[in-house]
């Protein structure tokens, strides 16, 4: 019958408060709510999602672009380039990390505060972020 409650509704929409700590909206279904409320138990267990992947959907959903590249995504052979006080640094990707003057790192980040002095976040020090070039 139309726009009868489901009979199990009233213990799901309580069950959503304890979890979320607030009322559900009038609109969810008490199928989507057990889902939700499964996955948030799962989270509450195991740590739930990365932070960098919460970051990059929580720019997705603000209509801003998740990240213009990702240190992750480079592969060996790849060749970073960045000038720092008038000198030309040449970074190669390796399997291994990567490597400057003949030396193999471990991180961009090693790298970038071996360069300036200072610590920076490597994937922003090469441009490799949105946020690329504007300081440690």
């Amino acid at each position: 019958m139309p726009g009868k409650p489901h009979p199990d509704r009233d213990q799901v929409r309580m069950h959503w408060e304890e979890a979320f700590g607030a009322p559900p909206p009038a609109y969810l279904s008490v199928s989507f709510m057990e889902h939700a409320i499964s996955y948030e138990a799962q989270c509450r267990q195991n740590g739930g999602l990365p932070a960098k992947t919460r970051t990059a959907l929580r720019r997705i959903a603000e209509g801003r672009p998740s990240a213009t590249a990702s240190p992750g995504r480079l592969r060996p052979g790849a060749l970073l380039v960045r000038e720092w006080n008038g000198r030309t640094y040449h970074v190669e990707v390796t399997a291994d990390g990567y490597i400057l003057d003949g030396r193999t790192w471990a991180s961009l980040s090693a790298i970038a505060k071996q360069i300036t002095g200072t610590i920076w976040s490597g994937p922003r020090f090469f441009g490799l972020n949105s946020r690329a070039g504007k300081g440690p």
